[in-house]
């Protein structure tokens, strides 16, 4: 997938880190990935294989996912089609577990417009994840972004687990 995900397998779990095309320049690619992305998610369920798919997914779930300002219906990463195609890939089993571990949280983002302070105001988008097979998802203690970490537009999302 245009080296865009790496995996790693232990015992029965594949563990995936991916990076979704923006859309930016050619919005069909990302639409196409997504759709290769739900496709191979379920293969890998299919083979019997649990799944920690994580990174940058260029989506926002839902306007919740979306600082108030930052809120543009037909924006690349808030269309209704890419939201559909997020939904896709979570009825491959999946579960988004920064949003089950923190459900009424609308102030959790992890990416910021560069520009203007966002960061340091906190207004941003939540395109980051960690999706997981839900047995997995069910051991999840926590789910954070650790906002005051790192120096990109970006923040790393962790979650932990009971073993």
């Amino acid at each position: 997938m245009e080296s865009r995900i790496v995996t790693a397998e232990i015992g029965n779990v594949v563990f995936a880190s991916v990076y979704v095309p923006n859309g930016g320049k050619d919005y069909q690619v990302k639409v196409d990935f997504l759709n290769s992305l739900a496709r191979w998610a379920r293969e890998v369920h299919g083979d019997g294989k649990e799944l920690v798919l994580c990174g940058d997914l260029n989506v926002a779930h839902t306007d919740m996912d979306i600082h108030p300002k930052e809120r543009k219906p037909g924006v690349i990463g808030q269309r209704p089609e890419e939201r559909a195609l997020f939904e896709k890939l979570l009825g491959t089993h999946l579960v988004d577990v920064g949003r089950a571990k923190n459900p009424d949280n609308a102030e959790v983002f992890s990416w910021w417009p560069p520009w203007r302070n966002m960061r340091q105001r906190n207004i941003g988008w939540r395109i980051d994840y960690i999706l997981a097979s839900p047995s997995i998802a069910a051991r999840a203690e926590a789910c954070s972004v650790l906002a005051h970490i790192g120096t990109s537009d970006h923040a790393p999302v962790v979650m932990i687990a009971a073993a």
